[in-house]
């Protein structure tokens, strides 16, 4: 074989032979040829020398017979291979059962550990276990096996010892500690009022934070508002607008009460259920909302600023769905203004959330007066909350409410818009807190 070219003959073709010269003496001759097929080497030499393959049939028959006694030499060397591979598979096999058999006679069979005596637990290499006396100290003498508990589990210890002055931590720690949070509330339950346009929805961040401190939040949807089914223009008194914030109370137990939060518009709803359910409000605060006094509209409040603030003007859109010779039915929004009128400090993120969210506010309970007593809504403790970069509800518009119904207590929350819920939720999340653990005065 080599670097030529292996000839493999396949069958003998008569081929007549041409006559030279045109004579019939040679008609009867014939040559013999062979039909060849190639297998190509990495070198190629010219085929015509090897290629004669006329001869004496004697020649042809000694070639056979080398090719036969070559396959036989093969077939044996390759039946002689086989023969010791299974040998040595048969010699693996049983090495394997002895090891097999040996491991198990080592391990005792009624043995209750876990860990075979050979393969032990380390505890700890930088800070070994204490060991018995009469063990070695060897490189492994540092390795030993942990105790089981009763139970049939290994125990499980911290490498570094105890300091006196590491803190006793007993059961349901966390859990007092989370409670002690509202442990000087009068109630633990807030119930959040939205404001006008708005819904449940703008208080995801203050329930959140509540509910972290261990309060129950409830965030009632006002008539016309959020998810609600009814037409903003069809709403036509305080009462229809403030309808699920009246079935809330009603739904209390009597010795239940809880802290009432409204914004905006919510506080003129508040001030209607304050009237109603006077014993079931411990607390009334009110973010930047309408805190109306006795025959006071919500309409009438804002009046006093509308001539200076243009930008209200230009933000609100008044609907009027029984034509324009009647008064408005609503009052909507330019979404185009929304965020330097309600939300110049609140996240992108917000505002978004706001401008696919917020609804028409009915015209009608804004316009309607207010009537509360000092007997029912003059004996809730009041609070009211700032905000100082409020372009909806002015600070001076804020301190007007203050000064003509002054509440018991008046903080400010700085760098807070319209939306504080959003704009500064933690500061307000704080203010809720402190407020709600804010005790009675005693009266002198």
């Amino acid at each position: 074989m080599g670097n030529s070219f292996t000839c493999i003959s396949h069958e003998q073709e008569q081929r007549p032979k041409k006559s030279s010269g045109g004579g019939g003496n040679n008609s009867g001759k014939y040559k013999y040829v062979r039909r060849l097929s190639l297998m190509p080497s990495f070198r190629r030499r010219t085929l015509l020398p090897s290629l004669s393959c006329s001869g004496s049939s004697s020649t042809s028959s000694s070639k056979k017979g080398g090719i036969k006694a070559k396959t036989k030499k093969i077939r044996e060397r390759h039946h002689h291979h086989h023969q010791d591979h299974e040998k040595d598979s048969h010699i693996i096999q049983e090495q394997t059962l002895a090891a097999t058999n040996l491991l198990f006679n080592q391990t005792p069979r009624n043995s209750n550990s876990v860990v075979p005596p050979s393969f032990r637990r380390s505890t700890s290499v930088v800070y070994p276990s204490a060991q018995p006396s009469g063990t070695s100290s060897g490189p492994v003498s540092a390795v030993q096996t942990p105790k089981k508990s009763s139970a049939g589990f290994v125990r499980s210890s911290s490498s570094r010892q105890r300091s006196s002055t590491d803190p006793m931590i007993k059961p349901n720690q966390l859990v007092d500690k989370e409670l002690n949070k509202v442990e000087g509330s009068e109630t633990k339950r807030f119930v959040l009022v939205h404001g006008g346009g708005f819904g449940a929805w703008c208080w995801y961040k203050t329930i959140t934070l509540l509910e972290k401190h261990g309060f129950q939040v409830d965030a009632v949807e006002l008539t016309g508002s959020g998810v609600s089914s009814i037409d903003t223009n069809n709403i036509t008194s305080l009462a229809h607008y403030s309808k699920p914030l009246l079935h809330f109370f009603e739904s209390l137990k009597p010795t239940e009460k809880v802290i009432l939060v409204g914004h905006d518009f919510g506080g003129a709803c508040m001030s209607y259920a304050m009237e109603m359910f006077p014993t079931k409000i411990a607390k009334a605060v009110f973010i930047s909302a309408a805190m109306l006094a006795n025959g006071q509209s919500t309409l009438d409040l804002f009046n006093q600023q509308l001539g200076s603030n243009d930008l209200m003007q230009q933000a609100q859109i008044f609907l009027y769905a029984n034509g324009k010779k009647n008064p408005p039915t609503a009052v909507d929004f330019d979404r185009s203004l929304l965020r330097d009128f309600l939300f110049n400090q609140s996240p992108p993120k917000d505002l978004a959330l706001a401008s696919v969210s917020i609804r028409p506010i009915p015209f009608a309970p804004v316009s309607e007066k207010v009537h509360v007593s000092e007997k029912n809504y003059g004996s809730i403790r009041r609070f009211y909350i700032k905000t100082m970069e409020d372009y909806a509800v002015p600070v001076l518009l804020q301190e007007a409410m203050i000064k003509l119904n002054p509440p018991e207590q008046v903080f400010q929350l700085k760098g807070s818009d319209h939306a504080p819920f959003f704009s500064r939720p933690q500061s307000l999340n704080k203010i809720l807190v402190e407020i709600s653990q804010i005790p009675f005065k005693k009266s002198s």
